[in-house]
């Protein structure tokens, strides 16, 4: 085993040990979510963002990683991000969580495991017709979103935080 597999793996048990200590796992904090009544999910999962933004960020400026964006793909975002959610809104799980809840022995997260295969399945399968459809609408190539407004990922990090810290104050205020 390499070094990044082992990083990799100590990395994945430990995210699955705080999924699990934060509750996220959980079928009502999942369906809290996607009824706007419970926002613990959205407040792990922006902390999770934040984390790996400022990480991210530190490596890259430190020379140790080298950032290779994927296309930003209007087509392929709008469905992925429509049949993420709709997956989730069925099945009360997200790729993590559903594993997760599996590890701590919820079988019914099989279903939601089993329907993402499937469906990765069906898009390898699909993908020249997706390729001539959905990926090939409004394409803007390798950016991000620093690129695209011209400033440096810190400006964005630093923005973003605040953004976040305010939101959960207003969380907070609202008892979410």
């Amino acid at each position: 085993m390499s070094t990044d597999q082992i990083l990799g793996l100590v990395t994945g048990i430990l995210f699955g040990f705080l999924l699990q200590k934060g509750r996220v796992l959980r079928f009502e904090k999942q369906v809290g979510a996607m009824l706007l009544k419970d926002m613990t999910i959205l407040k792990f999962m922006f902390s999770a963002i934040i984390v790996g933004m400022v990480g991210i960020a530190l490596m890259s400026s430190a020379g140790m990683i080298t950032l290779g964006h994927k296309s930003m793909n209007v087509g392929a975002v709008l469905v992925g991000g429509a049949l993420f959610g709709a997956g989730w809104a069925v099945m009360g799980y997200c790729p993590g969580t559903s594993m997760g809840a599996l590890g701590e022995g919820r079988w019914h997260a099989i279903f939601a495991i089993a329907g993402m295969l499937a469906g990765a399945a069906i898009y390898a399968e699909l993908y020249p017709f997706f390729q001539r459809t959905v990926l090939s609408w409004a394409d803007y190539g390798k950016i991000g979103l620093p690129e695209a407004l011209g400033v440096s990922p810190w400006v964005v990090i630093i923005v973003f935080i605040c953004v976040v810290l305010g939101l959960f104050r207003w969380f907070e205020s609202r008892g979410l």
